[in-house]
C-alpha cells in the first residue's frame, strides 16, 4: 500500500495511543445442538438463552460446530490471498466505483490514511437489486452485478460456494435470535426473500507505524447480522458495552465471530445493541479476514416487531427503508456528503 504520508504521521504523532485490554472477551458458543438432531429440547433451550444472553451484553459472540465445511473456507481463504497478490494494475481492472459499488477498492490515494486495507466487494446473489438512489421520491432500481478478476481462476467458484454455505448459517443464527426473542422461529427469515447481502475480502498489509492507523476505525453494522472468518493474526476489537473499554478478539481456529448489526437493534427495540468495533494493524504481519452481511430485501421496512412493543414499551424507532438507507451508506463511500452519514438514531422516536 506504500508509505504513509510524513505529514499524516506527524498530525496523527499528537493524537492520544489507543488503549486495548487483551482478553478472550465475547462468548463462545458451540452451535452443536442445531447440527446435532439427537440433542433434547433443553439443549436448544440452553443454546437459545446462550445466544440472547450474548446478543443482550455484548452484541457479539463467536460460535464452533457451526456446520460449515471447513474445504469451503480454506478454498475462499486461498483464493483470496491469491487475490491480493495480484500486481496493483491488475487488481484495478475490477475496480469499484459509483457506478458499479462492487469489486476492489484500497486506500493508497488517500492521504489521510483512514483504513490501512484493501478490500474486494462481491453481492451474493447475483445480481442483487437496490434503489437507484437515496431519494425518497426516485422509485428507480438498480442491479448491482459482481465484477469477477481473471485470476484466480477459481475465485468465482469459491465465492459462490462459500456465500451458499453463509446463507445457511445465517439463516440458523436468524432463527435462534427469533426464539431468544420470544418469537416464532422463522418470524425473521420473511424480511429476506429478495435479501441484499454481500462479502467482503479484507487485506490489511503489516503497516510500519501500526499506532497511528486503524485497519477499519470504530463503527457499528447497518444491516441485520455480520458473520467474519478471521485469520490467526487477529485484530479485531469490539467495544465492552459494561464500561466502554476496547477488548481485543482472540482468534479461535475455524470459529466465526458473529455481531447484531443496527437492525436487529431496531426489531428488538433495543434489547439487542448494535455495538461499536474497530480493527487493528500489524506491523510485521499481514491480515486477512471475510465479512458476511446479512441485509434484507431493499423494500423492507424496518422498525420495531408489534409482538416487542406495548404501552409499558413503546416503540422506540420510526420506520425507515432498508433499501434507501443502504443506497445511501454506499453513495457516501464515493462521494463527500455535507451531512453525516445517516445512522439509526436518525429514525429514533
Amino acid at each position: 500500500m506504500g508509505e504513509v504520508d510524513p505529514a499524516f504521521v506527524q498530525t496523527l504523532e499528537h493524537q492520544p495511543k489507543l488503549d486495548i485490554i487483551e482478553a478472550e472477551g465475547i462468548p463462545l458458543i458451540d452451535l452443536s445442538p442445531l447440527i446435532n438432531s439427537s440433542d433434547t429440547d433443553s439443549s436448544l433451550s440452553s443454546l437459545v438463552a446462550e445466544i440472547g444472553d450474548a446478543c443482550k451484553n455484548w452484541g457479539f459472540f463467536q460460535v464452533i460446530n457451526h456446520g460449515v465445511p471447513l474445504k469451503f473456507r480454506e478454498k475462499i481463504e486461498l483464493s483470496a490471498r491469491k487475490f491480493f497478490a495480484l500486481s496493483k494494475e491488475e487488481k484495478k481492472k475490477v475496480s469499484r466505483d459509483e457506478a458499479n459499488p462492487l469489486g476492489y477498492f484500497d486506500t493508497e490515494h488517500t492521504k489521510n490514511v483512514r483504513d490501512w486495507k484493501e478490500v474486494f466487494d462481491l453481492t451474493v446473489r447475483n445480481p442483487t437489486i437496490i434503489p437507484a438512489s437515496h431519494e425518497p421520491e426516485d422509485k428507480e432500481l438498480k442491479e448491482w452485478v459482481n465484477q469477477w478478476p481473471q485470476y484466480p481462476l477459481e475465485l468465482r467458484e469459491a465465492c459462490e460456494e462459500y456465500a451458499a454455505e453463509m446463507e445457511k448459517l445465517a439463516y440458523k443464527l436468524l432463527e435462534l435470535i427469533a426464539l431468544s426473542l420470544g418469537l416464532p422461529r422463522t418470524r425473521l427469515n420473511g424480511f429476506f426473500e429478495e435479501h441484499t447481502s454481500f462479502m467482503r475480502f479484507n487485506h490489511y498489509p503489516p503497516c510500519p507505524v501500526p499506532h497511528l492507523v486503524l485497519g477499519v476505525g470504530r463503527h457499528k453494522d447497518g444491516g441485520a447480522l455480520t458473520i467474519l472468518a478471521q485469520d490467526d493474526v487477529g485484530g479485531l476489537e469490539v467495544k465492552r458495552k459494561t464500561d466502554g473499554e476496547w477488548i481485543f478478539v482472540k482468534p479461535t481456529p475455524n470459529a466465526y465471530i458473529i455481531n447484531v448489526g443496527d437492525i436487529i437493534q431496531v426489531w428488538s427495540n433495543d434489547k439487542y445493541e448494535s455495538v461499536e468495533h474497530r480493527v487493528m494493524v500489524n506491523p510485521d504481519k499481514e491480515r486477512f479476514s471475510i465479512p458476511f452481511f446479512l441485509n434484507p430485501s431493499h423494500f423492507t421496512w424496518v422498525e420495531p416487531l408489534e409482538e416487542l412493543i406495548n404501552e409499558e414499551n413503546p416503540a422506540k424507532y420510526k420506520a425507515y427503508n432498508w433499501g434507501k438507507f443502504f443506497a445511501n451508506r454506499r453513495r457516501s463511500n464515493f462521494k463527500k456528503l455535507n451531512v453525516e452519514n445517516i445512522q439509526i438514531y436518525h429514525f429514533r422516536i
